[in-house]
């Protein structure tokens, strides 16, 4: 074989096309070497990897990272997520508890219709809550206890806000009211003796309210607790900090006062702790474990790194030669077949691995507390590593229907779901305008959209219809017509011409695959070459880090 490192150019760092101004013309038999090689160094980059074997001898290494990379994130995911669910179990059960603590005559579901009607049981609510707070350490079968700053334990704070002033006669149609909103707050320290609260408004705390200016009454503590179930598990416990606040809204002045309580969950490193047993050498396997995750992330990212940018060197010089050669622009769709998108979903997938792994070693190690952005990184990360699988699938013309499908029905299902978000958005702002005051789910924008996603899936329809109120007539008639519209038009044409679209792409790649796909200037460049992988016509050629058409100001290449 003649020496394939014969170069013939030279080219400036200033030419905006990277086109090469030749100094030296070659021979034909030249121009046929240098076609020929480009050719094949062209179908060894698309060959798959079994291939590349068989042509160069060169091991799979990426293939291989990659399904051990799949075992251990998929390993990594599922311990993290055991542990995680611990914490939110007991963050869980914690607001539980504490509403059954702290709210009288609590029941589980009530949430939406917990509410108080009388300035009585306005009255007996929070004094029962102070009272609860007071004898927490008595009652509580949980190991909670107040928070302390320093040495002292934090106080309860019981806050109401009304308006500053306001005189209001509804049985005259009168008011006098000054909007300004006025906070008055009450301290009640853990230490102090137990309220008697049979009596209301005779009691120590000098403390009453106005409910014809009242707006909302907030009672505000803080809480600790130690979430000890993870010992079980081999893991250190955390030391969580709940801030609690039950509020009673009286807005609306409607006469009911709904009651709330929000937990606010924070969770710290212990100050101090001792733990008796092997869980300590279980937690080192477990970091050591994540340290061996962010290598093979690490080695997955380098070797996916180095082919994206060979294949963006060969695209330059594929363009180079076909723009000198043939006086031909190579097209956009040409281009991008050097671009491999699954290199890059793959080099994503390694950096949220990376970073999530290193969040992750931080939680076991207690010097960070974030589960949360843990688990949306560690979740993605591992979902873009199964669905790089699907690359290597791709390779089996039996297996990659469902790539191309997509590939194909992309563009046009783009447009069409754009087309098909107008007349969504439509009907979510009418029905929030027109129905929200007269159904219960079409209160809010999130609401409406998520209703009239479930009714284009079929589902809730006739709740939906059953649950409108009749009070207006006029609103109750349109809400049919909108209602029978949007089923009719999303179910029986728009849902139904978007399976047509991904039906008739299906079958025009399934007629290419058994006909031949139509080839691109690129495919059938590279088909002139008829060099098998076996052949050894690879074997022969050594890579160079210089390109056939380097970019490099003055520098040539001799024979």
């Amino acid at each position: 074989m003649e020496n394939p490192e014969v170069a013939v150019s030279s080219c400036s760092a200033h030419d905006d096309e990277n086109l090469c101004s030749y100094t030296r013309h070659p021979s034909v038999s030249q121009e046929g070497l240098l076609e020929d090689q480009l050719r094949r160094k062209l179908k060894f980059f698309f060959m798959n990897p079994c291939e590349k074997f068989w042509a160069r001898g060169r091991k799979p290494w990426k293939l291989g990272i990659q399904l051990l990379k799949i075992a251990m994130v998929t390993v990594q995911l599922v311990v993290f997520g055991l542990s995680n669910q611990m914490v939110v179990a007991f963050k869980e059960e914690n607001t539980v508890a504490f509403k059954h603590l702290f709210l009288k005559g609590y029941m589980d579901r009530m949430d939406d219709t917990y509410a108080v009607y009388t300035q009585t049981d306005v009255y007996d609510q929070i004094f029962f809550a102070i009272n609860q707070y007071l004898q927490l350490p008595n009652i509580s079968v949980g190991n909670h206890a107040y928070e302390k700053r320093g040495a002292e334990e934090t106080a309860l704070a019981v806050c109401q806000q009304f308006y500053k002033r306001g005189t209001i006669c509804p049985g005259n149609d009168t008011f006098d009211i000054d909007p300004e909103i006025v906070t008055d707050c009450l301290y009640i320290e853990p230490t102090m003796p137990l309220l008697d609260n049979t009596t209301v408004g005779k009691h120590n705390l000098n403390f009453t309210l106005d409910f014809h200016r009242l707006v909302t009454v907030q009672l505000m503590f803080n809480l600790k607790a130690i979430n000890l179930q993870t010992v079980r598990h081999h893991e250190l416990p955390d030391c969580y900090d709940f801030t609690l606040t039950i509020v009673f809204d009286n807005k609306a002045h409607s006469g009911r006062i709904k009651i709330s309580l929000d937990n606010d969950i924070a969770i710290r490193e212990c100050k101090d702790w001792h733990v008796s047993g092997s869980i300590q050498k279980n937690t080192h396997y477990m970091m050591i474990f994540d340290a061996f995750v962010i290598l093979t992330c690490l080695a997955s990212l380098i070797l996916c790194t180095r082919s994206v940018i060979k294949g963006i060197q060969l695209q330059r010089e594929f363009v180079s030669f076909f723009l000198y050669y043939y006086k031909k622009e190579v097209s956009f769709s040409d281009q991008m077949e050097f671009v491999n998108g699954w290199y890059i979903l793959i080099m994503v997938s390694d950096v949220l691995t990376v970073v999530g792994s290193t969040l992750k070693m931080e939680i076991q190690a207690k010097s960070l507390t974030s589960y949360d952005v843990c688990s949306i990184l560690l979740g993605t990360s591992t979902m873009l590593v199964w669905l790089g699988v699907i690359r290597y699938l791709g390779f089996f013309q039996k297996y990659n229907l469902l790539i191309l499908t997509l590939q194909a029905a992309l563009p046009n299902v783009v447009r069409f779901c754009c087309c098909a978000a107008m007349i969504y958005l439509g009907y979510c702002f009418c029905g929030w305008i027109v129905l929200g005051p007269y159904h219960v789910k079409f209160r809010s924008l999130n609401m409406v959209s998520e209703c009239l996603f479930s009714l284009i899936n079929g589902d809730d329809m006739f709740a939906t219809f059953a649950k409108m109120q009749q009070k207006s007539y006029l609103v109750w008639l349109f809400s049919r017509i909108y209602l029978y519209s949007f089923i009719s038009l999303f179910i029986y044409m728009v849902l139904s011409l978007f399976i047509a679209l991904i039906t008739d792409t299906y079958e025009t790649v399934k007629h290419y695959q058994q006909d031949g796909f139509p080839e691109t200037e690129l495919q059938r460049f590279i088909s002139q070459c008829k060099d098998l992988p076996n052949s050894g016509r690879y074997r022969l050629e050594e890579e160079s880090s210089a390109s056939l058409f380097c970019c490099c100001n003055g520098c040539s290449e001799h024979i």
